[in-house]
């Protein structure tokens, strides 16, 4: 069965850092683009950035770039998000997912829902 499983989740202050990890277990995550998306409540998606099977990483939340970073061990099967200096904006359950956005002919093509975890939430207090 293929099960995704967000943890490192917490509670903060602003300026602080967290890692989350990515648990992939029923697949072998380095045959599969990984990403990670976020959703605050009363918000859509924000999909934070992807590591291929190649290990080289994309960020699309310009926000996060030069804050977080996503790495993997594929030894272990796992997907890392390290992120730095925490903003109150930040706030959000965190997800990973298997695949990436996609862009096709112009148009972008987001992993349905069913591929990722359950999530992991991160709260951020000023």
């Amino acid at each position: 069965e293929v099960q995704l499983v967000e943890s490192g989740g917490g509670a903060v202050q602003a300026g602080e850092s967290l890692r989350l990890t990515c648990t992939c277990s029923g697949f072998t995550r380095a045959t599969i683009d990984m990403s990670w998306v976020r959703q605050a409540p009363g918000k859509g998606p924000e999909w934070i950035g992807t590591i291929d099977i190649r290990g080289i990483t994309k960020y699309y939340l310009e926000s996060v770039k030069g804050r977080f970073t996503i790495s993997q061990d594929d030894t272990k099967n796992l997907v890392y998000l390290q992120m730095d200096s925490l903003t109150p904006e930040d706030t959000a359950l965190y997800f990973c997912s298997r695949g990436a956005p996609q862009n096709v002919s112009g148009s972008t093509y987001y992993p349905h829902r069913s591929y990722w975890g359950q999530g992991t939430q991160v709260t951020v207090s000023s």
